[in-house]
């Protein structure tokens, strides 16, 4: 009889997959997830958003296995060894095209975000192209980011450790969430060309003061007017606070895709038509504080609403205290965690850290054999924030070492 794998992780429920599979990937460490949702008498099992990064978590990895179950709850995940776009294991000119499905209601940050952390330690640079009927870069229902927010307020944050190089993110084609809050067809190019062999340990504990605010305004398929009704609604509120505020305006055609209609050959049909503004708020020790708000599928929203929406947001996220926001906070303490075996501090508001999302990432890194957290007041004035020590796990980039 087969004995069981003492190194194998188990999990239930589809909470935190991107992440618990990014964590499974940097440690070595495979993992069973079982119970994703088996109480749902429609759809049960993995969605088509989690498959999809399934595939592309194995584009990028040399050597993992997947084993799915027939109902589609219970996964299986050995991973193997990131490789990047290395050519000839899956990569075509040293580009991984990947294609999302029509039916996926994630935005592409869903893929980019967990993609950015596995970049640093890949044996060679990473070279993504999200395309296909699925790609939504604004920001989506289902409380992801657009990607405007991933290219101005997380990816920046990763030249704190150390990586700041040949790193760019290109929206090739926008698009908002189509009907019912499907599809896009959106096109996103993520090019991570640093790799490290270690992160550098931080310690960010002043969080300065608001110097600048910087935006972008999108539309896609609608009027450009949208764009300066929403970003004079937004100015309105943020201008009398901070003076050095500048909202960039972005007009692009809506995507078409081909129509499922026989009767007329090579019809198509526009989708993806909305707007979004996506604000970031930068201080003057470089912390940056973001949000992020984009037109519902179902329409009926002016875009007078999404300019005060997104900046009372951000006025928000801004008063939550601490050095990162709620957005980046998993980014920052997962790069902490895997860096070099020293302590690492770094100041995050009250309320921040005791989010669902923060709490749930420090058991799972607890159980992938980091050390836990020490948490303590911090010795400012500020009374709403924590300052949280992590010591780095070591993993390091094993493909660097190798070589």
């Amino acid at each position: 009889m087969a004995t069981p794998n003492p190194n194998l992780i188990r999990f239930q429920s589809q909470k935190s997959l991107p992440h618990r599979l990014v964590l499974a990937t940097l440690t070595g460490r495979p993992v069973r997830i079982s119970d994703i949702r088996s109480s749902s008498p429609t759809n049960p099992g993995l969605a088509s958003h989690e498959i999809s990064f399934l595939r592309l978590l194995e584009a990028v990895t040399n050597g993992s296995a997947l084993e799915i179950s027939y109902t589609g709850t219970t996964l299986l995940y050995r991973p193997g060894l990131i490789t990047g776009s290395v050519p000839g294991s899956g990569a075509h000119g040293g580009v991984i095209r990947h294609e999302l499905p029509a039916d996926c209601v994630r935005g592409a940050s869903y893929f980019l975000i967990p993609l950015c952390l596995l970049a640093p330690f890949s044996k060679a640079p990473v070279n993504v192209l999200l395309t296909g009927p699925g790609v939504i870069t604004s920001a989506t229902p289902s409380g992801d980011v657009s990607v405007d927010t991933v290219r101005t307020a997380i990816l920046p944050l990763y030249e704190q450790f150390g990586i700041s190089n040949n790193i760019e993110l290109r929206i090739l084609r926008r698009s908002c969430s189509g009907p019912n809050g499907k599809g896009g067809a959106g096109e996103v190019q993520l090019v991570f060309g640093h790799q490290v062999r270690l992160p550098k340990t931080i310690h960010v504990l002043n969080p300065g003061r608001i110097k600048s605010v910087r935006g972008v305004a999108y539309c896609t398929g609608v009027s450009a007017s949208n764009n300066a009704r929403m970003i004079e609604t937004a100015r309105g509120i943020l201008n009398p606070l901070v003076s050095d505020t500048y909202i960039f305006s972005d007009v692009s055609s809506a995507p078409f895709v081909p129509t499922s209609d026989k009767s007329t050959t090579g019809s198509k049909k526009k989708i993806g038509v909305g707007f979004g503004l996506s604000l970031v708020a930068e201080s003057s020790t470089g912390c940056l504080f973001s949000a992020d708000l984009a037109s519902p599928p179902s329409g009926g929203q002016p875009p007078e609403d999404i300019g005060r929406r997104c900046a009372y947001q951000l006025l928000e996220t801004i008063s939550l205290g601490g050095c990162v926001s709620p957005t980046a906070a998993p980014t920052v303490l997962t790069l902490m965690a895997m860096g070099s075996e020293d302590v690492g501090r770094i100041q995050i508001g009250r309320d921040v850290f005791g989010t669902e999302e923060i709490i749930s990432l420090a058991r799972d890194l607890r159980v992938f054999g980091a050390s836990g957290w020490g948490v303590r007041n911090s010795n400012d004035d500020s009374e709403s924030d924590l300052v949280v020590s992590v010591v780095g796990r070591g993993v390091g980039n094993v493909g660097r070492k190798i070589a």
